[in-house]
C-alpha cells in the first residue's frame, strides 16, 4: 500500500504488541471505530494501521468504540478468513479487565443470559436473542466499584456490557444500558480494556498469546480511587 505525498501518514501511532507472516496484533486506544459505519468515517483503526503500517490489513474481530486493548488484524482476505473461522469456532480465548458498579459478591461465576447479536440498531427490535455466556473472576474490590477478570464464550456485540447490567453491576462509565446518573463514579468511558488474546497458530502447532498493558486512563482512575 503506498501512501500518496498528498496523504501523510496519521499523527496518531497505534502500539505493534505482536507480528508475524499471518497476522499483526495492535493496542488499540479507546475512542476509535475498528471499521467504518454506514456513516463511513475514514477516522477508524483499520484506516490507521493500514495507513500506518504501509499495508493491507483486514481486522479478524471487532471491539466497541470506548474499548481498549489488544485487537487482532490478519495479512490479507485469506489469512483474515480463516482467524474469522477461529473466532467462529470457539478456538479464541479472550480476556478482559472490567471496573463494574457495586461489589461483586460471587468471587467467580457464569452470566448466562440471551443477547441480541446484531451491528446495525435500526434492526435490533426485529432480531431474535441468541444465547450468550461470559464467565468472570473477580479480582479485586474497592468502596464503590470491583475488578473483575472477564473471560467472554460467546462473542455477542456489547455482550460483557449488557451481561453485568443484567446481574445489577453496570460497568463504570456505562451509558448505553444503564444511567450514569444512577451512580456516584464517573468515568469518561465504558471501564474495559481487552487484556490478552490468545488463538492457534496457522501450523497448528501451538497457540499465540499477547497482552496489552492496561490503559493508562484505567490504570489512573485505579489510583485515583486510592487516595
Amino acid at each position: 500500500m503506498n501512501i500518496s505525498p498528498n496523504h501523510p501518514p496519521p499523527k496518531i501511532q497505534i502500539p505493534v504488541l505482536y507480528e508475524d507472516a499471518n497476522c499483526l496484533v495492535f493496542n488499540k486506544p479507546s475512542g476509535l471505530l475498528v471499521v467504518p459505519t454506514d456513516k463511513n468515517e475514514d477516522h477508524t483503526l483499520e484506516h490507521i494501521v493500514n495507513r500506518q503500517q504501509k499495508e493491507k490489513l483486514f481486522p479478524a474481530h471487532r471491539l466497541d468504540r470506548d474499548t481498549s486493548g489488544v485487537i487482532l488484524f490478519a495479512k490479507g482476505k485469506d489469512n483474515q478468513e480463516k482467524l474469522m473461522q477461529f473466532f467462529k469456532d470457539k478456538k479464541v480465548n479472550k480476556t478482559y479487565i472490567a471496573f463494574v458498579h457495586g461489589r461483586v459478591s460471587e468471587p467467580r461465576g457464569k452470566i448466562r443470559i440471551p443477547v441480541k447479536d446484531f451491528h446495525q440498531r435500526k434492526f435490533a427490535r426485529h432480531l431474535p436473542a441468541q444465547s450468550a455466556l461470559t464467565h468472570y473472576e473477580v479480582k479485586d474490590y474497592h468502596k464503590d466499584f470491583t475488578v473483575v477478570k472477564v473471560m467472554p464464550i460467546t462473542g455477542r456485540t456489547n455482550q460483557i456490557r449488557i451481561h453485568f447490567t443484567k446481574i445489577g453491576h453496570p460497568l463504570v462509565g456505562e451509558d448505553k444500558y444503564a444511567f450514569r446518573r444512577d451512580f456516584a463514579l464517573r468515568f469518561k468511558r465504558t471501564a474495559l480494556h481487552a487484556l490478552r488474546l490468545e488463538w492457534p497458530q496457522m501450523n497448528g502447532e501451538g497457540m499465540i498469546k499477547v497482552e496489552a498493558p492496561l490503559a493508562q486512563d484505567m490504570a489512573d482512575f485505579l489510583e485515583r480511587q486510592k487516595n
